[in-house]
């Protein structure tokens, strides 16, 4: 097994000195505009974080036999060396780009992603707003084990992926260089993934590269000011309903769904897909009613 450090367990005290001196910097130069800080709000993203540590340590004992499993049954292997793990990186941050895009147009993967998005503000705190049942996740990186990626190593490139991402949650970082803006994520794309107005919606998946963006036509650059959210915020903090309320609109949308098509459609279509109501067939130019009037002509609906 390669031996790879812990990059999110190292980076746990500069994550706590950067939150410090972003609350600090928003105390002493407030910015009326930015969505800013809230007590409840922080800890609500804190708690859902550390709850994430400990669902994920559940969900990883599956993960890892399955992954184990595939890695010894294929006849490939990729080394790791200082030249491979940059590759590597690389291509978990390709499948990442597709792992988040596919969290955010089927409904079922959604009902996961959705709670980092829940928090209608962006700072440091929303980065730790992970969720409970990130289960939804393996299946995406399952070529690169079979390329021949060992498992540590998959874990060590995805945990490098989530410590990156930290630093672009924040309001107090306006733009970087612009070559730096071209090629790799930044605060201001991903001020546009969190935003709910409808011109940014579903753009800026990547990780660590906003290139993917820009070859697959995900990317938006940031023009007007975001409003975070969702487009129907949830307005609790109550960590458990956080982590499973889109789970419960879910469970109640097929309990009224009217047949197996529109149950399949509510929970593997988009999350604001529905199906089309129901249409009044219409009038014909027989019809048994009395002959059209000036103040009567046909073909007037007569439906509300």
């Amino acid at each position: 097994m390669p031996n790879l450090p812990d990059v999110v367990l190292w980076s746990i005290p500069a994550f706590v000195l950067l939150t410090v001196v972003e609350m600090v910097s928003c105390r002493l130069h407030p910015d009326e505009d930015a969505a800013g800080y809230e007590a409840k709000d922080a800890a609500t993203s804190i708690g859902m974080g550390l709850g994430s540590l400990a669902f994920d340590f559940l969900w990883k004992i599956p993960i890892v036999a399955v992954y184990t499993a595939l890695y010894e049954l294929t006849p490939l292997r990729v080394p790791v060396l200082w030249w491979t793990v940059p590759l590597m990186l690389l291509a978990q941050d390709f499948f990442y780009y597709w792992s988040h895009r596919g969290h955010h147009v089927v409904r079922i993967l959604w009902a996961c992603h959705v709670v980092h998005h829940s928090s209608r503000k962006f700072n440091f705190t929303t980065a730790l707003r992970q969720p409970w049942t990130s289960l939804t996740v393996w299946p995406f990186y399952v070529p690169l084990v079979a390329a021949g990626v060992h498992p540590a190593a998959l874990a060590f490139c995805s945990s490098a992926n989530l410590v990156y991402q930290f630093w672009i949650h924040t309001e107090r970082i306006d733009r970087m260089p612009r070559w730096f803006e071209f090629v790799f994520n930044t605060p201001s794309h991903h001020r546009v993934h969190h935003a709910s107005q409808g011109g940014y919606l579903d753009r800026n998946f990547g990780g660590i590269l906003i290139v993917w963006d820009r070859l697959f036509g995900s990317f938006v650059a940031e023009t007007v000011r975001p409003v975070y959210g969702l487009t129907k915020n949830i307005d609790t903090y109550n960590p458990l309903k956080v982590a499973t309320h889109e789970y419960v609109a879910i469970a109640k949308d097929l309990k009224a769904a009217r047949d197996w098509r529109e149950r399949a459609g509510r929970v593997f279509r988009g999350p604001g897909w529905g199906p089309a109501p129901a249409v009044a067939p219409a009038l014909t130019a027989r019809t048994t009613e009395a002959p059209a009037t000036a103040s009567s002509p046909v073909g007037e609906s007569t439906s509300a």
